[in-house]
């Protein structure tokens, strides 16, 4: 896959197509080439994203593919690096079919937002930025609270796509949205300490 600025939809259409004779983990790394942390990190977050409750213990199935991806970006690796026991694991090509085929008019709207531009932004030393907000939205996916993870990895998801559309907009928008995000949760924590401690003082 090269570098030219594509329709989030042709990127993944293409990634389908091409796990079709050959679905290890390793050979779509191989597949994807630098796009391979925007792409990957998109199909980690997408199903987070999601607002719906999630059974205990699937919000780490996906955030910590997600921390160890970001923690590469931090890093500057050009490409993502998976251990081999991961990289020989199989995906489903026919259910990542099937999540692609049912994310596309979700992503057709979102194109009308999403398009190329300061894309200086996406690429080179912001790559260390971009990496380091994903893992701390990351490791608020980690978290274990119902109906929390939604937000940070609707950030996440827009960084990704950022990158993949070369659109440093979404990224700015991604980081927004998730430290506004936590500037809530830490807001709410603190006054919710602050309660507590009243409460015990006061009896």
């Amino acid at each position: 896959m090269d570098e030219t600025p594509r329709h989030i939809n042709d990127v993944l259409n293409e990634l389908v197509e091409k796990i079709s004779n050959n679905n290890s983990m390793g050979h779509v790394l191989d597949v994807l080439h630098e796009r391979g942390f925007g792409i990957l990190i998109f199909l980690f977050a997408l199903p987070m994203a999601i607002p719906v409750p999630v059974p205990p213990g699937v919000n780490l199935l996906f955030s910590v593919p997600l921390l160890l991806l970001t923690f590469q970006q931090i890093y500057g690796a050009q490409k993502p690096w998976l251990p081999n026991s991961i990289r020989r694991k199989e995906i489903n090509a026919e259910k990542l079919s099937f999540m692609v085929a049912g994310s596309q008019k979700w992503l057709d709207r979102l194109s009308v937002f999403i398009r190329p531009r300061m894309g200086w932004m996406t690429q080179g030393a912001f790559s260390h930025l971009i990496g380091l907000f994903g893992f701390v939205f990351s490791l608020c996916i980690c978290v274990p609270v119902p109906m929390t993870n939604t937000v940070p990895s609707l950030a996440v998801l827009l960084m990704a796509v950022g990158i993949l559309m070369r659109d440093g907009f979404a990224v700015l928008m991604g980081m927004i949205i998730g430290s506004g995000w936590i500037a809530l949760l830490a807001t709410l924590g603190i006054a919710g300490f602050k309660a507590l401690i009243n409460t015990i003082i006061s009896a």
